[in-house]
């Protein structure tokens, strides 16, 4: 089999092919893993946006194709909308490919208003009282701003002054396509039969990771588990796929701009000089099966006792990186998200620390609340001991048949033997104030003082942040070092207060 130079395409072939050439099409894979990468620019702490994922997933398929004899094209049908066509292997056919080409234009929203522009389309409007009426209308306006139609009644804006307006097409525009298609072109002396492997890379999946700690009373360890969160934002669905997530921060350049599909279609509606924008844009609707719009929760795991123990995924070294496996096949659905355990529940060993740092230099006699931080260590004997990817992390305190929440933070990506602070919230019942006193031009008394109002002790600590230059010369308690400033560490017992004095010397 001979493969010639070819034009590969994610999306359709703008053109059809030549009159010589068979065109052979595989419906979907026999195979295809997943793997999916955190956006690299959303922080730790915020969640997944259903509306716009940015992270990627690498996806391989495999595929069993005919390949007649001569020329041919064969199109790999349901490949992700968001492929990035520059990325994409194709392998076991032989020589490979040689040219690749992006062909954006892929059915959306945004798309089909486009092509439709100066056609006629069928406006479907529905009243106050929800009576429905058609008529004809021709679209006078590009897929930004406003959505102008020409009625025989003239000119108007779809989606105004009260009416519910929806726009139906009466075909599919020529050069799209109701599935992602990936095009390449082969000669073969000889009919064959072939199984390839097609990878790529493609936009719009994103992944998390979130912690539920349950503290025991007196909060010295607690029961800990954690989930992994896929999320497919693409209008094409992996059935059967292994899943896999990758954890840590790799690096990542973007040599791209975004397709044009990425852009949502916002219309707004204008009824006089002042700009007025309606909450709801038009809905489009067309004869072809449409993607859905909203992402939908596949939970297809809980901790219910009565249940079989979740699925776990499982831990593998990626170089500095760590991937985590779905042990299993798994649905990853177009427009959904799904969890899977991280961690199973397992006991750990914890420390509640209150935190509340004095800043030399500031305003004398200012209260302030305490930081509640949760620690613990990365360790086997604390009961972890294993790579933490960066999420969220939820605290609760069982009371009765309750679980109260006590806060929430989130948590950097941690390595083995690597101590874990999160920041969960602040604690009105501990406060700490500061005075200063000045002894001579360059030395100065300071005095913190904390308080407990709870009826237990609490462990606190505090860090002295000094002004450039300066140092402590004596202090009434034994100070630590943490980040180059001094900390005070203590424990406040209940319903009382500590004090700490000492003299700093300030720069010349």
């Amino acid at each position: 089999m001979i493969v010639r130079p070819i034009v590969l395409g994610a999306a359709l072939m703008a053109a059809a092919p030549l009159a010589a050439q068979q065109v052979v099409t595989s419906s979907g894979p026999v195979r295809v893993a997943v793997t999916i990468y955190r956006a690299p620019d959303r922080g730790v702490a915020d969640a997944i946006n259903p509306a716009w994922l940015g992270g990627y997933a690498l996806i391989s398929e495999e595929r069993e194709v005919a390949i007649p004899a001569g020329d041919a094209t064969i199109r790999f049908e349901g490949v992700a909308a968001g492929m990035l066509a520059e990325t994409a292997l194709v392998e076991g056919l032989g020589a490979g490919v040689s040219e690749k080409n992006l062909d954006a234009e892929l059915l959306s929203p945004r798309n089909l208003y486009a092509r439709a522009f100066g056609r006629p389309v069928t406006l479907r409007r529905t009243d106050a009282k929800g009576h429905i009426r058609e008529e004809e209308a021709i679209i006078r306006s590009a897929p930004d701003g406003a959505a102008i139609v020409q009625t025989k009644a003239g000119f108007e804006i779809a989606n105004c002054g009260g009416l519910k307006d929806a726009i139906a097409y009466d075909g599919l525009p020529e050069g799209l396509n109701a599935r992602p298609t990936l095009s390449i072109a082969t000669h073969a002396a000889s009919a064959q039969k072939a199984r390839v492997r097609l990878t790529y890379l493609a936009w719009g999946f994103d992944w998390q990771a979130h912690y539920v700690v349950k503290l025991a009373p007196g909060a010295q360890n607690a029961e800990m588990t954690a989930w992994v969160t896929l999320a497919n934002g693409d209008t094409t669905g992996f059935a059967q796929a292994q899943a896999a997530v990758v954890g840590g921060k790799p690096k990542f350049e973007e040599s791209r701009e975004q397709p044009e599909e990425a852009q949502e279609l916002v219309l707004h509606c204008r009824l006089s000089p002042v700009m007025q924008e309606m909450a709801a844009p038009p809905i489009l609707s067309a004869p072809v099966p449409a993607p859905a719009v909203a992402m939908m929760a596949d939970v297809v795991v809980t901790g219910n006792k009565r249940m079989a123990p979740p699925v776990v995924v499982k831990e593998e070294v990626l170089g500095d990186l760590r991937l985590y496996r779905v042990p299993m096949p798994t649905n990853v659905t177009a427009h959904s998200q799904k969890q899977v355990a991280l961690m199973a529940a397992r006991r750990v060993k914890l420390g509640l620390i209150h935190r509340a740092d004095v800043d030399v230099g500031a305003e004398d006699g200012e209260s302030q609340q305490a930081r509640i931080r949760l620690r613990m260590a990365n360790r086997k004997v604390d009961g972890l001991g294993l790579a933490l990817p960066a999420g969220g992390m939820a605290v609760v305190q069982q009371v009765g048949a309750a679980a109260l929440p006590v806060g929430e933070g989130a948590m950097e990506d941690k390595a083995v033997g690597e101590t874990v602070n999160v920041e969960i919230g602040a604690s009105p019942q501990v406060r700490l104030e500061s005075r200063t006193r000045r002894i001579n031009d360059r030395v100065e008394m300071i005095t913190a003082t904390a308080r407990n109002a709870n009826r237990w002790p609490v462990h606190f600590e505090s860090q002295q942040l000094l002004p450039d230059g300066a140092r402590v010369i004596s202090a009434s308690a034994k100070l630590g070092r943490q980040d180059g400033h001094p900390l005070w560490a203590v424990t406040i017992p209940a319903g009382g207060k500590v004090s700490l004095s000492y003299r700093l010397q300030l720069p010349r």
